[in-house]
């Protein structure tokens, strides 16, 4: 039986290094789904000739991709990779997309206020 000789504060940030990189591969897979979603999208539904029923569903493709990319950079960001115009490059992310990124959904229940 091998035993581990590394201290234990070691081991610790092994793992917690390899949990922030699986974090991370998730969070860009989301938003690789999400951007290719709103991608079909658009290619199957011309824009000009939207009906008001298929603006909204984009404009749901949209929110969606804006929080995926919100998780992701939010990820990149907790593991020290503050710079996030190289994620808007390698992904292709729409303005619209980057613009929205962050922004809660709107709420299906009236404010109680």
């Amino acid at each position: 039986m091998s035993r581990d000789l590394r201290p234990p504060v070691d081991i610790l940030h092994y793992e917690l290094v390899q949990e922030q990189a699986s974090a991370l591969g998730r969070m860009g897979r989301t938003l690789e789904q999400a951007l290719a979603q709103l991608r079909d999208f658009d290619a199957a539904h011309p824009r000009l000739e939207m009906p008001a029923s298929l603006q909204s569903a984009r404009r749901k493709l949209v929110m969606e991709a804006g929080q995926a990319l919100w998780m992701f950079v939010v990820q990149r960001e907790a593991t020290g990779l503050r710079d996030s115009r190289h994620i808007m490059r390698a992904y292709n992310v729409p303005a619209e997309v980057q613009l929205c990124m962050g922004l809660a959904p709107a709420s299906s229940k009236p404010s109680t206020r």
